[in-house]
């Protein structure tokens, strides 16, 4: 039995294989990407939340009492728009 032309022609399963991945490079690129961010995955939940106190929006808090103050910084006094002042007839306006 002779092989056909197609049969030697066609390339082995193994340079077909090489042809449809990506090049060496590219796989090591997503590869280090992987491990970046499985380290810094493990290096944020290792330091926690950043904000302890924020709650969801609606929701009541998990763990602990209200803060009170209302949200107030202290020592801002003054920083708010003041009510504007009533114009008189005949005071000259600035």
């Amino acid at each position: 039995m002779t092989s056909s032309p197609a049969d030697r022609s066609r390339p082995p399963f193994r340079q077909a294989l090489a042809r449809l991945l990506p090049a060496r490079p590219v796989l090591g690129f997503v590869a280090l990407l992987a491990v970046l961010f499985a380290l810094s995955y493990t290096a944020g939940s290792l330091a926690g939340p950043v904000a302890p106190g924020l709650r969801p929006a609606g929701g009541s808090p998990a763990d602990g009492p209200e803060p009170s103050g209302g949200g107030d910084m202290g020592g801002m006094h003054g920083m708010g728009a003041g009510a504007p002042r009533p114009v008189t007839e005949g005071t000259p306006t600035r």
